[in-house]
């Protein structure tokens, strides 16, 4: 954080529209690292017809062909993209207010403690889960909607429109979004904060500064700080996907949040919350490592 009384100087426009560039560009990572292990994870954590993460993503492979990996990839390329922009954008937004009312107390020291860095990310975190929210329910859609002939859905725009149709965009688009937000907040406040701190303990350790950081060691800390988000929110994130490809109507099985979480520990017990965990952290790594490794590659060339 030895740069950071210098950024307080930057316009904040400017730093903002750079930081929302470089999330859009590891957004774009993201999807495409990460996509076949969610399917996977999703199709684990929403029904019961696969014994493990390998035997899923060997029948998916065997029933679906491996173009099914990438089911409702076009919904989370565009909007993963938008969203990783955000979460960015908004944790550097709310990192300069607390190094700017750090600086009246110690204008000698802005840094912020890791309590704030946590608010700073579980800021961004609820930020985000108002393009998240939505974005994974109609992804989760796409992906546990029967095959072929059955499907339910034509594409993105079509979930859409049948969601909302169905009890309106908030009930209906955006199911789930409570349980959303709990788990954005505690996600992105755990994922930013170990990622913060493994940087800033690596440059007072080897005395230098934050851009002196290899991109390896980048990639690592930025993988390991994803199976931190991971393991500190995955619980929130079951629940979110039951919800998510819930029936409608007299179909429906979970009346809210609450409902939901009661029935999982009831039918299933503890483990019932970490199902589909395995294909999720092996799929944490090298998604969290390639986003901020090109984040910080691509603010390291907007400088």
């Amino acid at each position: 954080m030895a740069d950071a009384a210098a950024e307080l100087d930057e316009g904040g426009i400017q730093r903002t529209l750079k930081d929302l560039f470089a999330g859009a560009a590891g957004g774009v990572a993201q999807v495409l690292l990460g996509q076949p292990f969610d399917i996977v994870k999703v199709r684990l954590q929403t029904t019961t017809r696969y014994s493990s993460a390998l035997d899923g993503a060997t029948q998916i492979f065997k029933n679906e062909g491996p173009a099914a990996f990438y089911k409702g990839t076009l919904t989370p390329l565009v909007g993963i993209g938008a969203c990783v922009s955000v979460q960015f954008g908004a944790f550097h937004y709310a990192r300069r207010q607390f190094e700017q009312s750090n600086s009246t107390r110690n204008p000698a020291n802005p840094t912020l403690s890791y309590g704030q860095y946590y608010l700073s990310g579980a800021f961004a975190g609820v930020a985000n889960s108002v393009i998240s929210g939505p974005i994974e329910h109609v992804r989760i859609r796409l992906q546990t909607q029967p095959h072929g002939a059955q499907r339910l859905y034509t594409g993105p725009i079509d979930c859409v429109r049948k969601l909302s149709a169905h009890e309106g965009v908030l009930a209906g688009l955006y199911r789930g979004e409570a349980v959303t937000i709990l788990r954005e907040a505690q996600a992105y406040g755990v994922w930013f904060l170990a990622f913060e701190y493994m940087m800033n303990a690596d440059a007072a350790r080897n005395s230098i500064k934050r851009d002196e950081i290899s991109q390896v060691k980048i990639a690592t800390y930025g993988g390991l700080a994803g199976e931190a988000l991971w393991l500190s929110s995955y619980p929130f994130d079951v629940v979110k996907s039951k919800m998510q490809s819930d029936g409608f109507g007299p179909d429906r099985k979970y009346r809210n949040m609450r409902d939901c979480f009661a029935q999982t520990w009831k039918g299933e017990g503890a483990r019932g919350f970490w199902k589909g965990i395995g294909p999720t952290l092996l799929r944490a790594m090298p998604v969290s490592a390639g986003t901020f490794a090109v984040v910080e590659a691509t603010m390291r060339m907007l400088k």
